[in-house]
């Protein structure tokens, strides 16, 4: 798999691959590379998945063996990933759930993605995603926690309290959220253990 690098203001690279499972993987393994090439600080491990939904939905949606592109893109706190295909047909996500339509990428990319869409090319179309690096990255899960959080506690009902209280009110509400999520992960066959471990690793990751 070969592909070009762009410096100016901006890191680029560009990765052509072929719509196959083991294409996939070396594609995977190739944005990596390139990321620890640059020095990003994101947890590859989060890009290496949404590189391998992106790809894969091209696998499902467009045909195996179809020509393909992912650019990464670096500029400032952000990293955008694109992936280029022949089809014009654009992908929807849909409000009820992951479907076969849609493919699971989608909503991967609702939930990891500070921003995300698709467009049409010249060539068909391009899925896009960004995600923030480094400190950007840290403001932007703070932000989102402290949304979460604000509407656990509206939730419980009453007035939310000030100075001290209101911190003991947002830990009860963190608490809250975490159970919660907990209980949605066993409702779906998933392992909490699992998840809190994985949790635990982007969390020591982005703090280091």
């Amino acid at each position: 798999m070969r592909g070009y690098e762009v410096t100016e203001p901006r890191l680029r690279c560009v990765l052509p691959f072929e719509a196959a499972p083991a294409e996939v993987r070396l594609l995977r393994r190739s944005a990596a590379k390139q990321l620890m090439r640059w020095g990003m600080p994101v947890p590859v491990d989060e890009v290496e998945l949404i590189v391998a939904e992106l790809a894969t939905n091209v696998v499902k949606h467009v045909g195996e063996g179809a020509a393909a592109t992912l650019i990464l893109e670096w500029k400032g706190e952000r990293l955008r990933l694109e992936v280029h295909d022949k089809s014009r047909s654009v992908p929807l996500l849909s409000r009820a759930g992951c479907d076969e339509e849609c493919g699971r990428g989608l909503h991967l990319l609702a939930a990891v993605a500070v921003d995300w869409g698709t467009m049409l090319t010249a060539a068909g179309k391009a899925v896009w995603c960004e995600i923030v690096t480094g400190e950007g990255r840290v403001c932007r899960r703070l932000e989102r926690a402290a949304e979460a959080l604000e509407q656990y506690e509206g939730a419980r009902g009453g007035i939310a309290p000030r100075g001290m209280g209101r911190e003991a009110s947002l830990q009860e509400s963190a608490v809250e959220l975490i159970a919660d999520l907990l209980h949605w992960t066993v409702a779906r066959g998933h392992d909490p253990d699992d998840i809190l471990d994985r949790a635990q690793m982007h969390f020591e990751a982005e703090a280091a």
